[in-house]
């Protein structure tokens, strides 16, 4: 963990333990789905980008190196595209984009573990916003 992750950890903490107790447990059921772990990373980094969280952006960027190459990069866009229509629908995407979604690989299942991550980074992204920690 970097020093400035364990600033915001601590930071929270301090602030409401409650937040940060929410958000490690979804964090790690996100991190339990069957979604693979450059899925889940693309996911993490759309919601982080999206929300303008600098720190989750680098720590995630990070992450995604670290796993190496993607598989099929073509996955990574669909699961990024659908991630980006989750949130601008607030959940009611089209039939249309479902049925991309799926055509790219995922399933049903992973659509809703999409939604489980966005859940759970936004909690993380808007917390390190609202504390300045971001």
């Amino acid at each position: 963990m970097s020093a400035r992750t364990a600033a915001a950890v601590a930071l929270l903490k301090g602030t409401s333990p409650e937040t940060l107790d929410g958000f490690l447990r979804l964090s790690a059921m996100f991190e339990s789905t069957t979604l693979d772990p450059h899925s889940r990373e693309t996911v993490v980094l759309t919601v982080a980008e999206r929300n303008q969280c600098h720190l989750c952006v680098d720590m995630h960027e990070a992450k995604m190196a670290a796993l190496g190459p993607a598989p099929d990069a073509e996955r990574l866009v669909a699961v990024r595209k659908f991630t980006l229509q989750v949130l601008a629908s607030s959940g009611a995407v089209t039939d249309e984009d479902l049925a991309a979604f799926e055509k790219a690989g995922y399933t049903r299942r992973n659509a809703l573990e999409v939604v489980l991550g966005i859940g759970a980074y936004t909690l993380s992204t808007f917390a390190n916003r609202l504390t300045r920690a971001a």
